[in-house]
Order: C-alpha cells, then structure tokens, then sequence
C-alpha cells in the first residue's frame, strides 16, 4: 500500500448498517484514500472534476455515481471544476452487510455480481442516475428497517441497470479473474507471472494447447479482448501500482513491465488512461488543484 494513501476509518459501528452523509462544497479536498466499507457515492453539478478509482483517472461530468469496493483507493479532485455548490451524497456500508450464504440465493446473483465487480469500482450510466439520484437524495429520511429495506432496493436496481462501467484494471487489484475456462485462466496465469518479460502469441497458444489462430479467436470471444491487449492491461496494471507504490523512474518501470521501449509505454498508457504515467503518479502525490 503507497505511503501517501489514506487509510479511512470509517464512522460506521458493527452494529450500524449503513452511515450517509451528504454535503453541499465548493471544493474537494480529502485525499487519496482507502477503507473497509463499500462506498456508493453520488456526485451531482461537479463537471471537470477528476475521479480517481484504483488504477483509474478519469474527469467527470455533471453528474457521477459510483460504487467503490472494499480496500480500493479512491478520491476526487477538483481538477478543472468551477462549481462553488458541489452536491455529494457518500452511503457507506460494512462488507459484512449481506452475508455470503445470503448472497448466493437466487435472487440476489445481481446484486452479489455487482458486489464483486465493484471491487474494481463501478460508475453508473447517466440513464442509471437520472432514474436512482432522487432516492438517493432522500435515503436520509427514511429511518431505521425503512432505509435498510430502501438501500437493498436501490442496490438491486443498481444491479440490474444497463451500461454499467467497470473502472479499475484486474491487476491493480490482484485480484485473481475466471473466465469459465481453465484454459483462459492458465494463460492469464502465465501473462500474470511472466509480464516483466517478452511474452509472445505462440508460447501462450502453446499453453492453452491451441493453434495461434484458433487462440486468438478465442481469447477475443471469451474475454472481449484481443491478446496482445490483454497482457498490455496486465502489464498497465503493475506499472501503474509501481508508480504509485516506488520512486523508480518512469523508465525503469516501462522495462520492468515489460514494455521494450518507453515512448511504446507513454502511448499506450495515455490511451487507456487519458494521461501520461508522469501525470498519473503526480494525480497521487496529494497534490490536489490542477489548473
């Protein structure tokens, strides 16, 4: 875990459900930090601001509505945001909250797979928000069982909505994926143990036990992406936390990731990331305001 990161302790009780705080600022101003709980937070007239997830950065619009897992870096800056009434709504809850024999009935498998994709972080399409945001708005006036029974209402209409976004890189997170194929999950084993090296089409064909075309097909078809972007995101994964975590040089990371030149590294950093990895490790030095 990076030095400069905070570790949030939350003001939530084991015998609490949920804790919502809601605020009216003109700026923000926590830093870069981290918690146990799940944090789903509603951000409403902060266009230009900048979110970041895990290993994420992205400038907001107008209206913003995540859900953040447990132990996943997050915070916003104000970044480009001229808004002196930025309206935020911040629910968290403990990880506990629903238990894991609870989620596996049938009729929570959406909210359980929301769940667990959010520990990457989840931002929520502007049709999502416009339907959920004054149920949100309101969450603070309902009391007791009430607001439990409304947030695993508004959870589950979370889950089952259109167009969700996952955020952050699986590598960010060292969490381990399955695809529903031994196959997929032996490669990703070997791209994931291998990344700091020169790792070619052949060889990983060779593991999955296929010919290179056949290979490629079904890496695309199971997993929506093409090989050679597959390991880039491993190998983005690693470098970003290395950028975040050490002091070693921009260079030095690129070559221990894998990369065989660094210009190759900047671009195609910025292209998933919408900025340089220079840019990147400054978003998480606490530097706050960027004009």
């Amino acid at each position: 875990m990076p030095n400069n990161v905070m570790r949030e302790i939350t003001p939530l009780t084991p015998s609490d459900c949920f804790t919502i705080f809601s605020r009216v600022k003109n700026k923000f101003d926590f830093p870069l930090h981290y918690h146990e709980e799940y944090e789903l937070n509603l951000i409403i007239n902060a266009g230009g601001a900048k979110r970041v997830v895990g290993g994420h950065i992205e400038v907001i619009d107008d209206m913003e509505l995540v859900l953040v897992g447990p132990n996943l870096y997050h915070a916003w800056f104000t970044h480009q945001c001229k808004s002196d009434a930025i309206n935020e709504v911040t629910i968290q809850f403990h990880k506990d909250l629903f238990d894991e024999k609870f989620l596996r009935r049938n009729q929570l498998s959406f909210v359980k797979s929301m769940l667990e994709r959010s520990q990457r972080g989840i931002a929520f399409s502007p049709e999502t928000i416009t339907a959920l945001k004054d149920r949100l708005l309101t969450l603070d006036k309902k009391n007791g069982f009430d607001g439990v029974l409304e947030l695993l209402s508004i959870l589950h209409d979370l889950s089952i909505s259109r167009n969700m976004k996952t955020l952050s890189d699986p590598s960010f997170t060292n969490e381990k994926f399955y695809y529903n194929s031994r196959r997929i999950e032996k490669v990703f084993e070997f791209m994931n143990t291998n990344y700091n090296k020169q790792v070619s089409l052949a060889e990983v064909a060779r593991i999955a036990n296929m010919p290179e075309a056949s290979f490629s097909r079904f890496i695309k078809k199971r997993t929506g992406k093409t090989f050679i972007d597959s390991l880039n995101e491993i190998r983005l994964g690693h470098a970003s936390r290395m950028l975040i975590d050490s002091t070693t040089t921009v260079a030095e990371i690129a070559y221990k990731c894998g990369f065989n030149n660094i210009s190759n590294f900047n671009r195609i950093f910025k292209r998933k990331k919408f900025c340089i990895p220079k840019e990147f490790r400054e978003t998480y030095t606490g530097n706050r305001i960027f004009i």
